[in-house]
């Protein structure tokens, strides 16, 4: 691993006192300790942020010369890639409250955090309730959507028990439906009498998965508002989640969903550090785009479970060859390079618990790079956690993503160990994110209270999110554009009438009119990133720069022209 106490000197002299003294020079390797160190952890590459930065351009007025424009950055963090435009959604907690009165409303909820209770999850069933309970409050006829358990199990849960489970949690009469073959006829022969509506398990249809559009019409029949409560479900296609957006007014996240999504835009944002992620679980090259993004925005990156073994072979150490994936020692040497050039350490475990394949002996030590054949590692060694727990006590954000045990056993000393350590770290203020279903039930076992924590459930939202692809369950919500515009900044006399282009383009042909109609305000709007040339100056017009909202109804007034939609 990278030298613990040399990464901690170094950080040392960027961040605060420490006690350690300095070790090993830059860049120097050592195979029998396994490391190797950087000499000094720098911020960010400027380049990394400018390549990320969305701009947006505010013209006092447009005239024949192009002097007056200005270019304000947006985004500081680099956190405004394309798929993070799409993170900015409506909410129901922004929605007005007195356009949901009387109104059907679909709720799709998690059904996991009703059913399991856990811990970890009390916080965010708490949300999701809180949804549930202020949309029955203001009035509306909630039809609350939801799949659970496997289509052929014989303890299949029924819609009639989760229904009383739901009913003794809102303390408000949850009606089920359970005649699976007819959705609508269900709802229309229920809503007389009834506020909440629980719809059979989608489990049991095969159209929910398809994202069938016949399908999303039938379960979104007569509902004019959709609330999407289920974040765990954001990176699939969904009739429940997706297609039903078409066929509603409006389509807005529930509080847990809002709530999830703020904690998912916090991963990549560095405002606070030392920031380290600790990487678990397996499937290097799958995860390889998400990686490399955290080497970009992290001051440190820990591996353990099979990755550690990965990034161990390709710095040429001894590794168990069952551990390693052949076709991904190309993508952990550039990950490698990657963290080089950006100065920051690679860590992996010094020493590991060990287990004879053929014997039953005890267990024992072995250093990273000296296994034995016949021997497999099993947990965490002292050395390792001993260098982890001075890593992690300097930090002042940590993200802990995947399994922190290993495959061939259920429990380890070094997972429980971990847990304890980010438990002792987060009471003093350091932000921990868990992600992952095994990290969060460690991480929960340990401790009394997890509302400290950050935590996902379900690791595949975050990896799809590190890699940088969109999410189809946010991206299927309204927008909530993340600027609002000040009319008295982008024009100069914002009283003039407005003319509005819509699917703007380049903007040329909006220039165009505006050099010949100087007594008139112009705004472009465009869906797709254009961006063109004049006098060395960058024009960029979009959607994204302006907080518009065709479904909710949003008005603006220019002076002489109200735009209404």
């Amino acid at each position: 691993m990278l030298h613990t106490s040399s990464f901690l000197y170094q950080l040392h002299c960027r961040f605060g006192s420490l006690t350690l003294p300095p070790h090993s020079s830059c860049m120097s390797y050592n195979t029998t300790a396994g490391s190797w160190s950087c000499k000094q952890l720098q911020s960010r590459l400027g380049s990394l942020r400018s390549c990320r930065s969305e701009f947006r351009v505010m013209c006092r007025q447009v005239l024949d010369s192009i002097k007056t424009c200005h270019v304000q950055e947006v985004d500081k963090n680099g956190d405004s890639g394309e798929s993070n435009l799409f993170l900015h959604v409506q909410t129901l907690r922004n929605f007005p409250i007195e356009k949901i009165y009387g109104e059907v409303v679909i709720v799709r909820f998690d059904s996991t955090l009703v059913l399991e209770a856990l811990d970890s999850n009390n916080f965010s069933l708490d949300k999701s309730l809180f949804t549930i309970k202020y949309l029955f409050n203001a009035g509306a006829k909630v039809l609350l959507v939801s799949n659970w358990g496997r289509p052929h199990d014989p303890m299949l849960l029924s819609v009639e028990s989760l229904a009383d489970r739901l009913s003794s949690l809102l303390q408000v009469k949850v009606v089920p439906a359970n005649d699976g073959s007819g959705l609508m006829q269900s709802k229309m022969n229920k809503w007389e009498n009834v506020d909440i509506l629980l719809l059979d398990n989608l489990t049991m249809f095969r159209e929910e998965v398809a994202n069938c559009s016949k399908f999303s019409e039938k379960l979104s029949s007569g509902a004019t508002i959709f609330v999407n409560d289920a974040f765990s479900l954001s990176h699939k296609i969904l009739a429940s989640t997706v297609g039903v957006t078409r066929f509603c007014h409006a389509s807005v996240a529930g509080f847990n969903f809002e709530e999830e999504l703020l904690q998912l835009k916090n991963i990549s944002k560095t405002t606070r550090q030392p920031y380290v992620a600790i990487i678990g679980g397996s499937n290097f090259l799958e995860k390889a785009n998400a990686l490399h993004l955290l080497a970009s925005k992290c001051d440190g990156l820990y591996f353990f479970g099979k990755l550690a073994f990965q990034v161990m072979n390709a710095l040429g150490l001894s590794v168990p060859g069952c551990f390693v994936e052949q076709d991904a020692v190309g993508e952990a040497l550039k990950l490698i390079q990657h963290a080089h050039c950006r100065k920051i350490p690679i860590y992996f475990p010094n020493d590991f618990w060990c287990i004879n394949n053929s014997k039953q002996d005890p267990l024992e030590i072995f250093p990273s790079g000296s296994i034995l054949t016949g021997w497999t590692p099993i947990d965490l060694g002292p050395v390792s956690l001993k260098e982890l727990s001075s890593l992690l006590s300097i930090c002042k954000k940590i993200l802990l993503i995947g399994s922190i045990k290993f495959d061939s056993v259920k429990d380890t000393v070094g997972a429980s160990k971990l847990a304890l350590m980010l438990q002792g770290i987060s009471m003093t203020g350091c932000d921990v994110t868990v992600v992952g279903n095994a990290a969060c039930k460690a991480v929960a076992g340990t401790s009394c209270s997890v509302s400290q924590y950050k935590m996902f459930n379900n690791a595949s939202v975050v990896w799809e999110f590190l890699k940088g692809r969109i999410l189809p369950g946010v991206a299927a919500l309204d927008r909530a554009y993340p600027h609002d515009l000040d009319w008295n900044i982008a024009f100069t006399d914002p009283s003039q009438p407005l003319i509005i282009d819509i699917g703007s383009g380049n903007g040329l042909f909006l220039l165009k009119m505006a050099r010949r109609c100087q007594n008139y305000n112009f705004l472009g709007l465009e869906i797709n990133k254009k961006i063109f040339y004049i006098n060395k100056c960058n024009f960029y017009i979009s959607p994204y720069s302006f907080k518009l909202s065709w479904r909710s109804g949003t008005c603006y007034s220019t002076g002489l022209l109200t735009v209404r939609h």
